[in-house]
């Protein structure tokens, strides 16, 4: 009887450590959209499409690419859902600057 009433609150505690390392990892990878799109920018070419090559399909659709006035990018990427395939709420951003050797 106390395993049914404990079973709820692993699951629930499961499923929030899991959407946890999701936001982790979009993250991380919007870093790295960042850097290949700020290098993009450095050297002339688009820096939307170079995010979109450094993340994989599924977080591709909520990519959102912003030239920054000092120069380089900023990354936002919907951080994906642990449960469903419905647009989540969080989103994540990271930016970076391409100096080009200076």
């Amino acid at each position: 009887m106390e395993l049914l009433g404990a079973l709820p609150l692993a699951l629930l505690s499961g499923l929030v450590a899991w959407q946890l390392v999701l936001a982790g990892h979009a993250l991380w990878l919007s870093a790295q959209a960042a850097r290949v799109a700020a290098r993009a920018e450095a050297v002339g070419e688009s820096p939307v499409t170079a995010a979109r090559s450094a993340l994989p399909r599924s977080l591709e659709r909520s990519l959102r690419v912003v030239r920054r006035r000092e120069g380089g990018v900023t990354v936002r990427i919907r951080v994906p859902p642990a449960v469903g395939h419905w647009k989540g709420p969080v989103t994540v951003s990271a930016s970076s600057s391409f100096g080009g050797g200076r």
